[in-house]
């Protein structure tokens, strides 16, 4: 389906600092797509030392065992650690972790990453390859930066030029058609207790479904969404409905509320930058979700170049439903029995709050992996400069489907010794059902009340 919008953000962004508008890459340049890189931008080869691999197409086939509609199978449930990073050793690894990785390890005697054999699992259907190498040639901004168009399903730039087209990638990345989950959200104390707030939400890209896409209605459209809190009783039935546009700023994000208690729909302005998360007791703000989500201009955007990282990646062991909640939470920090930790090149990206803006995250600085384009990593730094939270994505491939996605996020608060953890599903029955075919109807205000009365 062609497609073609125009983003729009206020962040002004040029290769290293603010600057003027950037063009296309190059017919010359975007032939490396493909090439020496891979369709989405990736570099294709391995690293010199041979700890990452070369991309050889990703994992498109599900291992023995796995039968549609369960829990995805681990397809590395026998591989070991090739080593473990505690805080007694963290110096010897710090030029692959970030600063917040490295206070973790630091502050909690208890934390620690185990390191695995690499696995580039990353793979998209070819609609999207087509579509990412056509965009390198014809995804632009425009005003300094501050708009783009020319851009098809997925991943607009591919070859980023600036800070602020890394981040793009991110929210515009491809996660299917539609996605449902029916998964966990938990606020965790610094002693290890928690309250378990389970939740379905749904994701619709428009873009990416032609029998649904509308013209006109959904030009200016990244998703639908709606989240449902199913428990505990004290929220249950409350909805939120989001329309995240493209163009942010010309025409902002269009939210609205469902409260059961009241039976009321109102509209929800306030659903965007740092107000707080729903359900959240605090830990996050509403556009830490999906680790950053929503309008870029309230930052100053810098690219800072590529590096490899430690970073949580296929995270089956994670995702298993032989695993509990109850195992999973624990004090200060996840269960790192539980986690993995791959080397992976990444975009580092500076993001640094304008002058004239307002947000509780003076700083974040995000570490994008460049085979999926999600955020994997993001450091938060208050207003005095001061590491605050620590964002971690748990990449996973849904082979199944052929979506990159994670198993979870988790938001540690450095500063409370508490965090929050997003999207676990081990308990659930059918935890992810992607391109389901979705009905309007209930992305509409109108909607909102028969969604959070079924």
């Amino acid at each position: 389906m062609k497609f073609q919008t125009k983003l729009t953000a206020l962040a002004l962004a040029s290769l290293f600092a603010v600057g003027t508008a950037q063009a296309a890459v190059s017919a010359q340049e975007a032939a490396k797509l493909g090439t020496t890189l891979t369709e989405f931008g990736a570099e294709k080869a391995g690293n010199a030392a041979g700890t990452i691999p070369a991309y050889t197409g990703g994992l498109t086939k599900a291992p023995a065992g796995y039968k549609p509609g369960q829990h995805l199978v681990d397809p590395f449930a026998n591989e070991k650690p090739l080593f473990t990073i505690t805080g007694a050793n963290a110096d010897q690894y710090k030029a692959n972790l970030s600063p917040g990785q490295l206070e973790m390890l630091k502050k909690y005697p208890t934390f620690k990453m185990n390191v695995y054999k690499t696995h580039r699992t990353t793979a998209y259907p070819k609609k999207v390859l087509d579509a990412a190498k056509k965009n390198a040639t014809t995804a632009k901004t425009e005003n300094n930066g501050n708009s783009v168009v020319g851009f098809e399903q997925a991943i607009p730039f591919p070859i980023p030029q600036n800070g602020v087209e890394v981040i793009w990638n991110h929210l515009t990345r491809y996660r299917g058609g539609a996605a449902k989950r029916d998964f966990v959200q938990v606020p965790v104390e610094r002693d290890g207790t928690f309250i378990i707030n389970r939740i379905e939400d749904t994701l619709v890209f428009p873009r990416n479904l032609p029998n649904f896409y509308k013209a006109g209605e959904d030009d200016n459209i990244n998703f639908y969404f709606y989240q449902i809190l199913k428990s505990p009783v004290s929220v249950s039935g409350n909805v939120l409905l989001v329309h995240d546009t493209l163009d942010q700023v010309t025409e902002g994000r269009r939210a609205w509320q469902y409260n059961a208690g009241q039976r009321r729909v109102r509209r929800a302005p306030q659903v965007a930058y740092d107000s707080p998360g729903t359900a959240a007791d605090g830990l996050r703000t509403t556009d830490n979700y999906d680790l950053f989500n929503g309008a870029p201009d309230r930052y100053e955007w810098k690219l800072k170049g590529k590096k490899e990282m430690y970073i949580p990646y296929n995270s089956y062991r994670l995702a298993s439903n032989k695993l509990t909640y109850k195992e999973i939470h624990q004090p200060l920090h996840m269960n790192p029995e539980h986690l993995r930790y791959e080397l992976h090149r990444v975009w580092e990206v500076e993001a640094t709050l304008k002058s004239d803006a307002r947000h509780i995250y003076a700083k974040r600085v995000f570490f994008v992996n460049e085979d999926n384009w999600q955020a994997s990593i993001i450091d938060h730094y208050d207003g005095k400069g001061a590491l605050w939270r620590v964002a971690e994505a748990h990449n996973i491939q849904y082979y199944n489907e052929m979506v990159p996605f994670y198993a979870a996020e988790v938001l540690y608060d450095l500063q409370a010794g508490r965090y929050l953890t997003i999207g676990l599903t081990n308990e659930a029955e059918q935890p992810f059902v992607f391109d389901f075919t979705p009905d309007r109807a209930n992305y509409t205000p109108a909607g909102l009340r028969r969604l959070g009365v079924q």
